[in-house]
Parts: C-alpha cells; sequence; structure tokens
C-alpha cells in the first residue's frame, strides 16, 4: 500500500490540475503500467503446478505448505530483477547474455534455452489435452492441437503496439483458473489450526524431498525469467534515468499483485488436496484428481478444476512461446513467425502424445527438464542485477543481493537433488 501511495503521488505530481485529479484517474494511470507480471505469473500456475500442488495436498496433507510460500517469494525476487533489468538497461536478458558470448557460445546458449521452451510446452499442451479429454472425451494428440491453434489467437495479440490486449486477455485467463478451487474450499473449508504446521519447514522422508523439489522447480520458471525483462522491455522501452525509480516502483506493485494472485492459487490447490482428497486412495495422476473431486465436492468442482487446467494449458502455452520468440530474437538475433515459433515448441509435444508417452510421465519428464535450465537463467541474472557497470545506481546491493544469492543456492541445491533422486529411484 505504501509503494502504491508513493507511486500515484509520484505520478500526480504537484500542479493545482493534478491536485484535483479524481482517484479514479490516479488508478487508472497507476493500472496503466501494470501487466507484464501477470504475464509472467501463468508460468506459476500451469500444469505442471496442477501435479505438483495437487499431488503434495492428496498425499502429503498441509505439510508442504511452506515450500509454496517460500517458493513464490522466490519467485516474486526473481521475476522483480528480470523486469529491473529490463527497464534499467532497456534490453532483455537473453540480449544481454548473448553480448558476453563468441557465435558458437552463443548457438549452444540458445540450443539449452530453446529446450526449456519445448519442455514448457510439453507440460503446457499435455495439460490443456488432458483437461479436453477430461471435458469432452477428446483424444489427447487432438487435444494438444487444438490447444496449440488457440494458443496462436492469443499470440497474435503480442505486438509492441498490442502487448496490452495480450496482457488484458492472460489477466483474464488467470482470473478465471481459481474459481473451482475456491469453490471446493467454500464448500469444504480447512480448519485454520491444520494449516499452521504446514508453516513450518520440515519434510518427512525423500519422497517429500523430492516433491518439494519439483513444485519449486514448478514455480522458478527459467523460460520465464527470460521472458519478463523482454515484457519490461516491450512495454517500457527505455526509459530515461530521472524515470525509472518510478517505473520500478510500479513494476514493484505489478510483481506483488500478480505474484499474489499467483501464490494464492497454488496455496489454493494444495489445501483443497489435502482437505478433500488426503488418505482418500491414490491421487496422482490428472485422471484420478478429477474423478477424486467429483466423488467428494460434486461434478461442478471437478468440471472446473477440469476448466482451470485447460485455461491453464492454454494462457500458459501462449506465455512459453512469446518466451521462445524473445529467446531467439535475443541469442540469435533473428526473428521468427508467430506460426513459426508456435510449430518449434509444439511440435515435439504433439508428436510425444502421438507415439504413446503416459501424460504424467511426460510432465514429470518436462519438469526435470525446466530444472536443468534453471541454473542458466539464474546465474546470468544476478550477474547482471549486480554488475554497477550495467545497472548504475539501481545495482542490486546489500539485502537483495544476499536474498538473491541465496535463491540461487537454494533453487539449485534442491533441482540437484531433484534431479538425482528422480535417477536414483
Amino acid at each position: 500500500m505504501v509503494g502504491v501511495v508513493y507511486y500515484a503521488i509520484a505520478s500526480v505530481g504537484n500542479s493545482s490540475y493534478n491536485t484535483h485529479m479524481t482517484k479514479r484517474d490516479t488508478l487508472r494511470k497507476i493500472l496503466a503500467l501494470l501487466g507484464p507480471a501477470f504475464v509472467a505469473a501463468v508460468a506459476y500456475v500451469d500444469p505442471g503446478n496442477f501435479a505438483a500442488n495437487f499431488s503434495a495436498g492428496a498425499r502429503y496433507g498441509y505439510l508442504l505448505l511452506w515450500v509454496l510460500i517460500v517458493s513464490n517469494l522466490m519467485a516474486a525476487l526473481v521475476q522483480y530483477l528480470s523486469a529491473k533489468v529490463g527497464i534499467v538497461t532497456g534490453r532483455s536478458l537473453p540480449e544481454l547474455v548473448a553480448d558476453k558470448l563468441p557465435r558458437w557460445a552463443r548457438h549452444l546458449y540458445w540450443a539449452q534455452a530453446q529446450l526449456v521452451a519445448i519442455a514448457c510446452d510439453i507440460a503446457e499442451v499435455v495439460g490443456g489435452a488432458l483437461a479436453l479429454n477430461l471435458l469432452f472425451g477428446t483424444p489427447l494428440v487432438a487435444g494438444g492441437i487444438i490447444i496449440g491453434l488457440a494458443s496462436l489467437l492469443l499470440l497474435r495479440l503480442y505486438t509492441r503496439r498490442e502487448q496490452k490486449y495480450f496482457e488484458r486477455a492472460i489477466v483474464f485467463l488467470l482470473l478465471i483458473i481459481p474459481v473451482g478451487f475456491f469453490i471446493g474450499l467454500w464448500q469444504h473449508p480447512p480448519q485454520f489450526t491444520m494449516l499452521l504446521p504446514g508453516l513450518m519447514p520440515r519434510f518427512a522422508g525423500s519422497d517429500t524431498v523430492l516433491l518439494a523439489s519439483a513444485m519449486l522447480g514448478a514455480t522458478i520458471m527459467p523460460h520465464v525469467i527470460y521472458l519478463h525483462s523482454a515484457l519490461a522491455r516491450d512495454r517500457h522501452g527505455r526509459v530515461s534515468e530521472e524515470k525509472v525509480a518510478r517505473y520500478l516502483t510500479a513494476t514493484k506493485i505489478d510483481v506483488a499483485l500478480a505474484m499474489a494472485i499467483a501464490g494464492t492459487v497454488n496455496i489454493a490447490m494444495l489445501v483443497l488436496a489435502a482437505a478433500t482428497l488426503q488418505g482418500k486412495g491414490t491421487m496422482e495422476t490428472f485422471a484420478q484428481i478429477h474423478a477424486g473431486l467429483g466423488t467428494w465436492l460434486g461434478p461442478l468442482v471437478a468440471a472446473l478444476f477440469a476448466v482451470g487446467l485447460l485455461v491453464s494449458g492454454l494462457a500458459s502455452t501462449s506465455v512459453g512461446n512469446q518466451a521462445g520468440a524473445a529467446i531467439i530474437e535475443g541469442l540469435l538475433h533473428r526473428k521468427l513467425s508467430v506460426l513459426a515459433q508456435r510449430a518449434a515448441t509444439m511440435i515435439p509435444a504433439i508428436a510425444l502424445l502421438a507415439i504413446g508417452f503416459e501424460p504424467t510421465n511426460l510432465l514429470i519428464i518436462s519438469q526435470i527438464a525446466l530444472s536443468l535450465g534453471i541454473p542458466f537463467a539464474l546465474i546470468p541474472l544476478a550477474l547482471i542485477a549486480t554488475n554497477h557497470r550495467l545497472m548504475g545506481g539501481f545495482t542490486s546491493r546489500g539485502l537483495q543481493r544476499t536474498a538473491l544469492i541465496a535463491t540461487v543456492g537454494v533453487v539449485i541445491s534442491l533441482n540437484i537433488a531433484l534431479i538425482v533422486m528422480t535417477i536414483l529411484r
């Protein structure tokens, strides 16, 4: 609230006209700069999050609630710093990384980043296809194609002139996702005292460590770290030095609101699963979760779960595709058409579904691939955000720098644990 008031005052100025501006005008000025963080936040409620959060709640109750809270705080810091880099430098993270690499290294770096975008799209296309299957019995391959083509409609909105319309569409979809969860929690509210033990950091065996690592890996998404800097650049352009502080204040509000919504949705998933599905049998696949919700909360909540999953897959695959475009443009200095970029990330997902891979396994594999890509995005972000030559007076120092280093260490450590434990299982 203090940030909102500060920005409103800074934006309005001291003239007599501005002094008499209505609250609606003031709010409109604030909202005009919001949006990029909401696009990034969609990645935090993608089908991978659905799988991890519902699995955690159904199997271990509220035990891992603290993981979501810590993950969301880390994600908020990372997303703010990514946007900060884009605002201060007027360039995207991939562009800045490309400046430091020779041609051959840029191509290798692009290859791993593109694999991350493909892995992300696998989870999102598969999740959307599963949702269509649950709702209408649509075959998985056909469902994947429908999700891919539908996402093209959203992507057509994203140009530097029409970015705000793309953002508004994504925000609308983001608000639809949790409707079923909130209705379910209203029908079956948890006892507050049962939530409190979940706020204490602890594990209950290797499986919970593995699941916590997957939850964190599904939250700190590497492709969105690349993307948010490009979104800020596209929305604001190169900001003059005297206005940077004002834009960063607006960005803090943007990130805080977006991550509060995303965090609330993720927590609602886990709490709903813990309150209604724990101890009710095996809940490891979307079909089992859907059936469980239908049994214990009724067909409406089950249908809204599938609708939320469908919207999540559609919105997040659009965002993932946009991330892929930002990566190619920044690292290879090339632009692909929306259709070409859409095909580059969607075709592998459709092919894997056509071959007959089990969808849940595809989601798990995609999360491991995403985990492998996290250090490649986080470490450059940390180096750039703390580089005085690039960031000038807006270099991350003190507590922000310490928190960033700690986040890098925790994320890398837990994702290494995820990879090792997955291999050893």
